[in-house]
């Protein structure tokens, strides 16, 4: 099937997944690359506000119903977006200051929560209002008072610096069209001794040209992700080290489109 179907359709939670044509008024757009590159941001604001709203289903769902034999696990927070489960190797601990990057409806934030504890913090990062709306409502539903959401680009976050313990991420980062500013800024905010868990996607092989350039393909996880040599050797420009591939599985019929979780530590001594 052609990778620019923008949504996926699960199987089993540890096998490969295929995706699944869609509506046409989803996934039927292409664009060429300068245009992709000027307006990627706002086509993935608007897609995943719409996602948050109600009004779209349309995106990367890899994972099938993984998440709900994890313990935290919240239905109204599982807008059905990830693609892996960073929490399970996050090493998380009771206590720690967590950052979710792309926390949409905030399903890792509450799973993450459940295993920091009422002495930890998890702070959500979103550049949807919408979902950062949703995200909160939720946590008021839920009387979680240390699990807050802020509005903001991960190019550039709104955090101080070495205010994080552990940054986590599911299916996102491949979303950012400046790869390289997203992991400075996890380096940023890290503090030294602190780590990683990110969940995304990556290819084992270039894409046909005419995938590449689908603005709604990028929105659909695919057309923005990075060969995985250069996503793993762009993580270790940034400074971190022991990064290691956690779990790796191919995305059926996606034309060597990978699904891994990736781990890494901020160096102690390290500078902000």
């Amino acid at each position: 099937m052609p990778l620019a179907e923008c949504c996926a359709i699960p199987q089993q939670p540890l096998a490969p997944v295929a995706l699944r044509e869609s509506d046409p008024a989803c996934c039927g757009s292409s664009w060429s690359d300068a245009t992709a590159q000027a307006n990627i941001k706002d086509v993935v604001h608007d897609k995943y506000s719409r996602i948050a709203a109600g009004d779209d289903h349309c995106g990367c769902t890899m994972i099938g119903d993984a998440y709900s034999s994890v313990e935290g696990y919240v239905e109204e927070a599982d807008l059905g977006l990830g693609c892996g489960l960073p929490v399970d190797h996050a090493g998380l601990r009771k206590g720690q200051a967590v950052v979710d990057l792309g926390s949409g409806a905030g399903l890792d934030a509450f799973v993450a929560r459940r295993i920091v504890g009422p002495s930890g913090q998890v702070t959500g990062i979103d550049f949807s209002g919408a979902m950062v709306r949703n995200a909160r409502q939720n946590a008021a539903n839920l009387g979680f008072d240390n699990v807050h959401f802020v509005l903001g680009d991960i190019e550039q976050m709104p955090l101080a610096d070495a205010s994080a313990d552990v940054v986590i991420s599911n299916c996102v980062l491949n979303l950012v069209p400046r790869k390289e500013a997203a992991f400075d800024e996890v380096w940023r905010v890290l503090r030294p001794g602190g780590h990683f868990a990110i969940s995304d996607v990556v290819l084992a092989r270039a894409l046909p040209e005419a995938v590449r350039q689908s603005v709604v393909s990028y929105v659909g996880c695919v057309a923005g992700a990075m060969l995985r040599d250069a996503y793993l050797r762009l993580i270790a420009e940034a400074g971190f080290e022991e990064v290691r591939v956690m779990t790796e599985r191919e995305i059926a019929g996606a034309d060597g489109a990978l699904s891994i979780t990736v781990r890494g530590v901020k160096p102690q001594g390290a500078l902000a």
